[in-house]
């Protein structure tokens, strides 16, 4: 008795296959019968194949819920001529490079009745599947097992319960955590759990940390960072819940990978249900080909470590991996590992061709029934206790694109059958893994370049050196290296010398600056590419080993009074483990020259994948010439600040008195000359010169100019000439300059202080913003009359004047950076200046200048444009 139906109907394409499981799929889930999902769902992808790509008909696929308890599916296409291939299905496994017949073989395995029809119209492929059994109350259960077949456990499995708020941090932290990872409750409660994670991520790909968390379960493997700064692998099962106030949390159940199976979810049904079916079926139901029958997980990581556990499930292994090629396939890189220490052996590399013959090349199947006795054969294995291995290649359209193998602890345990059914599953998957592999690629493509843009925009918004290497280490750590640190070559001549060190952890870092101060910095080789650096890890081994024995030692000894410092030991061995990893450098090459290196690492038993390195290598391009750039920038700003400098009077003169006081800020970042100077000199016993003065422009010509002017002043002066003479000599010392010559507005004049009080000035003001005098009752006025400034005519008649400061009188000088200070169409001027300066009655020489400078700058609230310079003169009361 039929008690429920669904009917679909897919075109011929290929993504009809896909609509068609996920419509299976639907379809058995809403009628509540999961335990033969994953069988339907394959059969039904096998039938539909035949279908639409084969026979290139549209498919009908109708779902019938029996009574009973069972389930039929049937599939009917448009071709009924086409002819069913004949053989054995009952004791043969099918020809691996054979394309049909595989949809019966897999009927036949897996389906409890099936048959074919056939009609004027279509042919109709139908399966029958029927429910398992359980007892009342059980949801799965095994059979009895002998002792020696039960999982393998420590004498105490402790079982970490993690809780995880809304916002990722830990709640809840109990006492089996405290014993795996050594943080106790109060370390951890309040902190993300994505800082004590180790999650393999790499930039633009694959599912994150917090994204799982988020997810409402989740099962599978990553590395939690102990308190001795160790990762240690785990296998983690999550579930997310919601308290009574709705609140929602994740619960996060944790074990040693190795125990794994006391968390483990069974891939499909247990092996009771195995046990009842057996008794209405005679087949025997494959784990790794439903898999491969099923859907493959979008993110490739977690295909292939299904992939791996399935191959391992199927063939009783004790160890599996699986190894991808690189684009000209002559190398495979490990990318997932069952039962070996996956956290040393992720992301290495060994050869396709190993050696000569058959067993030398991953293109071929291989079997070795005692790899002790063929030492070396498979460099993956050593050191891990595995005896026999059986690999064989994934291909796509006859291209190597990777590897998968199996391994034993006991030897002999492979034949060519297991070859057989492993390069069966291989070319099932090999065509899901590579598409994985492209989406994955094309993401990390894509995440690769919005990296390199931002980098770029980094790099480019900063010239001093020292922002520039932290900006390189920050970029690399933690996205692209566990720790970085940049050594820099001064000239051609110096050695590398350490200037940055970064750690992702930050109580590593002194302990690894340390470490790289004692470690001969590497050789500056301009090849490009990443290159393997193996002394730090060695350095850091050896005192970790000479700590640790020496602790030991004390101990035995029963010495106290001699101990190392409580930690020393633990700090050595937490920077052995921060740099045990993979370590490489890349060269800083800019302008054929190699100005440094960049220093990647990873924490023990990691390595790099090839396209982070490639990454690395295209960041450590553009750092290069930033760094450069940042030097060059550097070394120009030195020279000008120093050209600057001695253009400027190193002291002000004690004026007997007179009160006397300068402010001269320049505009810009330092990197130019500017064209304004000031200076105060004594002529002779009794007489003092002062000048204010502006070169139009900046850069070399000005401050030529500028140092011409000063030093001419000084001496004409001292040779007895007054103002005007002065002033016209220094015009034809300028016009004699020719193209160089720059016009200069220049404020001149000599003080006489009085013995009784005041002073005496004669002042010549050629072209420059005019003095002002501030007198005791608060009025100012113009202490000189404009005259023509200097470096454009050749004759010249110019005039001194005599100003008379009497006690608590002021004189004041300015460039005009201060009167042309601007915001907006508004402009302080002459005026303005003249009413700050009325505010300035009763101040010392020094305030007067400092309140000046105060309102131009607060006059804008842009930076000033131009420099400034403000001499003040007065005589006290």
């Amino acid at each position: 008795m039929i008690t429920a139906r669904a009917a679909a109907t897919f075109e011929p394409v290929g993504r009809s296959v896909a609509a068609a499981r996920a419509f299976v799929r639907d379809t058995l889930q809403g009628w509540g019968l999961a335990d033969i999902i994953d069988d339907a769902v394959v059969l039904t992808s096998e039938l539909v194949t035949n279908a639409v790509v084969h026979a290139g008909t549209a498919a009908d696929v109708l779902c019938l819920r029996d009574g009973d308890g069972s389930v039929r599916v049937e599939v009917a296409d448009r071709y009924p001529d086409r002819g069913l291939p004949v053989q054995d299905l009952g004791h043969h496994f099918g020809d691996p490079d054979r394309e049909g017949g595989r949809g019966l073989l897999l009927c036949a395995s897996l389906a409890d009745r099936w048959g074919v029809e056939y009609t004027s119209t279509d042919k109709r492929v139908w399966f029958r599947l029927d429910l398992p059994e359980r007892p009342v109350g059980t949801r799965s259960a095994g059979p009895a097992l002998p002792d020696d077949a039960l999982p393998a456990t420590d004498t105490r499995v402790r079982v970490a319960v993690v809780q995880v708020d809304r916002a990722g941090a830990v709640s809840s932290w109990n006492d089996d955590a405290r014993e795996l990872f050594g943080y106790t409750a109060e370390q951890v409660v309040g902190k993300p759990l994505t800082d004590l994670a180790a999650w393999p991520h790499t930039p633009g790909t694959g599912t994150g940390i917090a994204e799982a968390l988020t997810l409402s379960r989740w099962e599978g493997s990553y590395g939690v960072r102990g308190a001795d700064g160790r990762t240690i692998p785990v296998y983690a099962s999550h579930l997310r819940v919601r308290d009574a106030d709705g609140e929602p949390s994740t619960v996060c159940l944790l074990v040693r990978d190795h125990e794994r199976a006391v968390l483990q979810s069974p891939a499909r049904g247990t092996a009771s249900d195995t046990a009842n079916a057996s008794e209405s079926r005679d087949r025997t139901a494959d784990p790794f080909e439903t898999f491969i029958g099923s859907p493959p997980p979008d993110d490739l990581d977690g295909l292939l470590q299904r992939t791996v556990e399935r191959a391992r499930d199927m063939l009783d292994g004790d160890a599996a991996f699986l190894l991808l090629a690189t684009d000209d396939e002559t190398e495979l890189e490990v990318r997932a590992t069952t039962g070996l220490p996956s956290a040393r052996q992720r992301f290495a590399r060994v050869p396709v061709e190993a050696g000569s013959g058959r067993y030398g090349s991953a293109r071929m199947p291989s079997v070795h029934e005692d790899l002790t006795a063929v030492p070396g054969a498979v460099p993956l294995l050593e050191g891990t206790g595995m005896r026999s291995v059986v690999t064989v290649p994934l291909k796509v359209e006859g291209r190597l694109t990777g590897s998968l193998g199996v391994a034993a602890e006991a030897s002999g345990r492979y034949t060519n059958e297991e070859a057989l059914r492993l390069q069966f599953a291989a070319d099932r998957i090999a065509l899901a893994v590579e598409s994985a592999r492209l989406t994955e690629l094309e993401r990390l493509r894509r995440g690769s370049l919005s990296f390199l843009v931002e980098a770029s925009d980094l790099l480019a918004g900063t010239l001093d050196r020292d922002q520039t290497l932290a900006l390189m280490a920050q970029m690399t750590v933690p996205t692209l290296a566990s720790w970085c640190a940049v050594y820099t070559i001064a000239d051609q001549s110096s050695e590398p010398e350490l200037s940055y060190v970064l750690h992702e952890d930050e109580d590593r870092i002194d302990g690894l600056k340390a470490l790289l101060t004692k470690v001969p910095p590497p050789d500056p080789v301009p090849t490009p590419g990443a290159r393997v650096w193996t002394a730090p890890g060695d350095a850091a081994h050896s005192a970790a080993l000479r700590t640790s024995l020496r602790s030991l030692g004390l101990d035995q000894a029963g010495l106290s009074g001699d101990r190392p410092p409580t930690g020393v030991a633990g700090t050595t061995l937490a920077t052995a483990a921060a740099v045990g990893g993979e370590t490489v450098v890349l060269p800083l090459v800019a302008r054929n020259r190699v100005i440094g290196m960049l220093t990647l690492g990873k924490p023990t038993e990691e390595r790099f994948r090839q396209e982070i390195l490639e990454l690395a290598e295209d960041l450590s391009r553009r750092a290069a010439l930033a760094l450069d750039n940042a030097r060059l920038y550097s070394e120009r700003t030195a020279i000008s600040q120093s050209l600057q400098r001695s253009l400027l009077p190193p002291e002000l003169p004690e004026v007997p008195g007179v009160e006397v006081e300068v402010i001269y800020r320049a505009a810009g970042e330092g990197n130019e000359v500017g064209g304004d100077f000031y200076d105060v000199f004594p002529i002779r016993d009794g007489a003092y010169g002062f000048a204010i003065g502006d070169v139009c422009g900046t850069g070399p010509e000005a401050a030529a100019v500028t140092g011409l002017a000063r030093h001419a002043l000084r001496l004409l002066a001292r040779e007895g000439f007054g103002g005007p003479a002065v002033l016209e000599r220094l015009n034809a010392a300028i016009l004699d300059e020719g193209a160089r010559s720059r016009f200069l507005t220049l404020l001149y004049g000599e003080l006489w202080p009085k013995p009784e009080g005041g002073a005496t000035l004669k002042v010549v003001c050629a072209g420059h913003p005019l003095p002002l005098r501030l007198r005791q009752d608060g009025s100012v006025e113009p202490a000189a009359e404009p005259q023509p400034l200097l470096g454009v005519l050749d004759d010249l008649e110019l005039f001194e004047e005599t100003v008379t400061l009497d006690p608590g009188d002021v004189l004041l000088c300015v460039t005009d950076g201060v009167t042309e200070r601007r915001e907006g169409a508004r402009m302080l001027g002459d005026e303005g200046l003249a009413d700050v300066l009325t505010t300035c009655t009763g101040l010392t020489a020094g305030a007067v200048a400092a309140r000046i400078m105060r309102a131009v700058e607060r006059f804008a609230a842009d930076a000033p444009s131009d420099d400034m310079a403000i001499l003040a003169m007065r005589v006290p009361e």
